[in-house]
This record gives C-alpha cells, sequence and structure tokens, in this order.
C-alpha cells in the first residue's frame, strides 16, 4: 500500500507541526543575517548541531537558500532526531540505528520533493530571533501568502509505481472554516480542507494503478494558483 493511503492525516499533520524542518537557530549577530554569511546553524538536538547550514543542499536533502527538500521521505525527520541521513540501504542503516525503525516517518522506500514560498520559511533572519523567518512581515500565517508544494513517489509491493502531488497555502485574511473546510470571506465559496489550524489543502493528484486512481482527485472551486493567496 502507497504512504499516502497508510499515513496521508499523520503525515500532514506532523510533517508540518514543524513546518518541513528541524529547528534552525542562529548565534546572535546582526539583523538581516543569511546563509552566505554562514553564522545561522543546525540547533543543538539536530545531527548536525552546531555546523553551518550550507547555501546548497545539506547531508539530508535539504536546501533552505532554494526554499526546497529532494530526498528519502525519512530524511525530513532524521537530522531533528539527531539521527544520520538514510542513504539508501535499509539493512545496513538499520544496523547501525535501529531506533529509527520505530518512527512514525520511517518509509526509507518513499521520495519526496518539498517547495515553499519565502514566506512559508525563509532563508533569512530578518527579524533579528535568531531564527530562520516564518510569515515574516505578518502577525500569523493566515493571510501571509504562504505556500508549499509535495510530491512523493513510490513503488507498490506488486511492482507497480506511484505519486502524488498537493499543493497547500496559508488561509487568505477573512476566510472562515465551517465543517473541516476553508471558504472565502463569502462564507460560500470553498477554498480546501483544513489542515494545521491556519492552513488550506487546495490541490490532490494521485497516480497509482494499485488502487485504480488516476489524476485530480481534491479540486475545489476557488483557483488553485498560488498568486491568488497572495
Amino acid at each position: 500500500m502507497k504512504l499516502r493511503e497508510k499515513t496521508t492525516a499523520t503525515l500532514l499533520i506532523l510533517l508540518t507541526a514543524t513546518l518541513f524542518i528541524p529547528m534552525i537557530i542562529a548565534a546572535p549577530r546582526k539583523q538581516d543575517g543569511t546563509l552566505q554569511e554562514g553564522e545561522i546553524v543546525y540547533s543543538a538536538s539536530h545531527y548536525l548541531a552546531g555546523q553551518a547550514i550550507p547555501v546548497g543542499f545539506d547531508i539530508f536533502g535539504y536546501n533552505y537558500q532554494a526554499h526546497m527538500f529532494k530526498g528519502y521521505y525519512c530524511n525530513v525527520y532524521l537530522g531533528r532526531d539527531n539521527l544520520p541521513p538514510f542513504t539508501g540501504d535499509v539493512v545496513a542503516y538499520l544496523a547501525a540505528n535501529p531506533t529509527a525503525a520505530g518512527k512514525w516517518y520511517w518509509f526509507p522506500d518513499v521520495m519526496l520533493v518539498m517547495k515553499w514560498n519565502d514566506v512559508w520559511l525563509s532563508n533569512m533572519d530578518r527579524d533579528g530571533d535568531s531564527a530562520l523567518d516564518r510569515h515574516y512581515g505578518s502577525s500569523s500565517y493566515i493571510g501571509s501568502g504562504a505556500w508549499e508544494t509535495n510530491h512523493q513517489w513510490g513503488t507498490n509491493p506488486d511492482g507497480t509505481q506511484w505519486n502524488y502531488f498537493c499543493k497547500i497555502v496559508a488561509a487568505p485574511s477573512g476566510a472562515t472554516v465551517t465543517g473541516g473546510i476553508w471558504y472565502a470571506a463569502d462564507g460560500v465559496t470553498e477554498i480546501g480542507t483544513v489542515i494545521w489550524g491556519s492552513f488550506a489543502y487546495i490541490f490532490d493528484v494521485t497516480n497509482d494503478p494499485s488502487s485504480n486512481q488516476h489524476g485530480v482527485q481534491y479540486n475545489p472551486p476557488s483557483p488553485t494558483g498560488f498568486g491568488y493567496y497572495n
């Protein structure tokens, strides 16, 4: 069974409980800190604790400068749990790191690409709080224009390939919730399913021959272009 069918609700809730990042802090320094300065470092609880976050991809698959992650799904979390990155050999990895097998995110056969905009998670510290900015310029994610995409793929037990893609946006100002659905300020136009409180799940494409799913599975009436929510 593919990952989305088994764990979509848990995956999405927990995946962004930390907004897709291990906790990252920065040493005290001037405002408008950037990754290029080499002063923003991984937190003390991270596998790379104290090391400067690189401008390009790190060993887990994060590229904070480019606002993206690309790699094994489990690597989204392993570093945060003070575990090394998974590189493809399940037997060898679990022999060296047996606790990984009990993690909810241990799906070593699933690949993932995430992308987000600067409002979702910035590559700078412009407010001087010693952390990469979230919803900079807004008091919360609501109405901020933040967005994120999630693309997963893998292989079913029968050998067929599946893939899944979704779009998630911060709910716009004036939106309201009824029955677990975000609606526009008019109270009528459906935006998308509530997720993580402040966000709406607005688009879903699944292709999986094992479950006979092909194409768009969820596409509410509101536009799915990110510009609509800025």
